[in-house]
């Protein structure tokens, strides 16, 4: 039998609630604590969960010698100096996306982790589903031969946070959430298009956001919203590859496009997942089955039931079953391009990742 590994999860809103769910279905993992300022529901959720310490201090729950890692699942500019201070306790943590509200931060995190010896793990599920492992695989076998393009798409219709009618105000606000549609699903998309390409070198970004859609008056003045609802990139990676990003949570369109990765001998959109190619002259397009493969490399490899969700693998690792993935190192190339792109709405022009890493400063909220 693996080693159970006991979590504390800090954060009980939606989110929270979400991961001790997933918990749930994990065999080897016990969540010990809860921490939340709304000492109510977390004694709330504690008691639904069967969990038996609660507290409205983090840090009181960072002092439980039976607590094994953590379980950051708190708003964007939280994540780090929360992390970081778990790091520090000597805590394994498992945050949330996006890594932090700015690359600064984000690296900050990284830091602290590897100079404390910690593991640290970024929620990023697009990297574990039956798309992304089968396409994955076929470009580690080279059928795409040598990548050079990339696009990363994310599309809602109309589906900005709470002023469309979903969450809570704390998504909208910069001064919380850092970003809008970009850094709350764009985060999953560019992660899944950027481990496919490897997780290049970023060398220039160029970009724009946009907030063109109308909303309800009274849900934009009670939320305070001021982010993008449509995010835009063009990067320069290295090896002489390219991406380019649309990610939208309000827009007139159909949503008919998808992410998908191109090279010399073949290419590849990832929903539904299809690739394309050519034999002996002719030009063809295939429609991938998932279900079979994944369901053949369960049966017939071990552990690879380690990739079935991003908690599954973190439990995993922690086990020491699998290596942990460099989700940090992807996440913090994601913030990088994505803090690039806002530096380049600002300034309305082209910036270099090195411009983006030298102006980059803490948006982290203090706890």
């Amino acid at each position: 039998m693996a080693e159970q590994i006991r979590v504390g999860v800090i954060g009980v809103g939606m989110i929270g609630k979400m991961h001790l769910a997933n918990y749930a279905k994990i065999p080897g993992v016990k969540v010990v604590a809860v921490a939340d300022l709304n000492e109510a529901e977390a004694r709330r959720v504690a008691a639904a969960n069967d969990i038996e310490q609660v507290f409205q201090d983090y840090r009181a729950l960072l002092e439980l010698k039976e607590v094994d890692a953590v379980d950051v699942c708190l708003h964007n500019n939280l994540h780090a100096p929360v992390s970081i201070a778990a790091l520090e306790a000597g805590k394994h943590v498992y945050c949330e996306k996006p890594m932090a509200g700015s690359y600064y931060d984000a690296r900050a995190m990284l830091a602290a982790a590897q100079r404390t010896g910690q593991k640290l793990h970024i929620q990023l599920g697009t990297l574990y589903s039956k798309e992304h492992k089968t396409a994955k695989r076929l470009i580690e076998e080279g059928h795409l031969g040598k990548l050079y393009y990339a696009r990363s798409f994310g599309f809602r219709r109309r589906g900005r946070v709470f002023v469309d009618g979903y969450g809570t105000p704390a998504f909208v606000k910069k001064e919380v959430a850092a970003g809008g549609a970009l850094y709350d699903m764009g985060v999953y998309h560019i992660a899944q298009v950027l481990d496919l390409l490897g997780n290049p070198e970023v060398l220039t970004v160029t970009g724009a956001t946009h907030q063109e859609l109308p909303m309800y008056e009274h849900r934009a003045q009670e939320s305070g919203y001021d982010v993008e609802e449509l995010g835009l990139g063009f990067v320069r990676l290295a090896g002489g590859i390219t991406l380019d990003i649309e990610e939208s949570w309000a827009i007139h369109h159909d949503g008919s496009e998808a992410s998908k990765v191109l090279g010399s001998k073949g290419g590849l959109k990832l929903n539904p997942l299809t690739f394309f190619s050519a034999a002996g002259d002719v030009e063809f397009s295939a429609q991938v089955d998932t279900s079979g493969p994944d369901y053949r490399w369960h049966q017939c490899f071990e552990n690879y039931d380690a990739y079935d969700s991003s908690q599954h693998h973190w439990i995993a690792a922690l086990q020491g079953r699998v290596p942990l993935l460099d989700t940090a190192g992807l996440a913090l190339n994601v913030m990088l391009i994505s803090e690039g792109i806002y530096r380049s709405q600002a300034l309305g022009r082209e910036v270099t990742a090195a411009e983006v890493r030298d102006h980059s400063r803490s948006s982290a909220l203090p706890v």
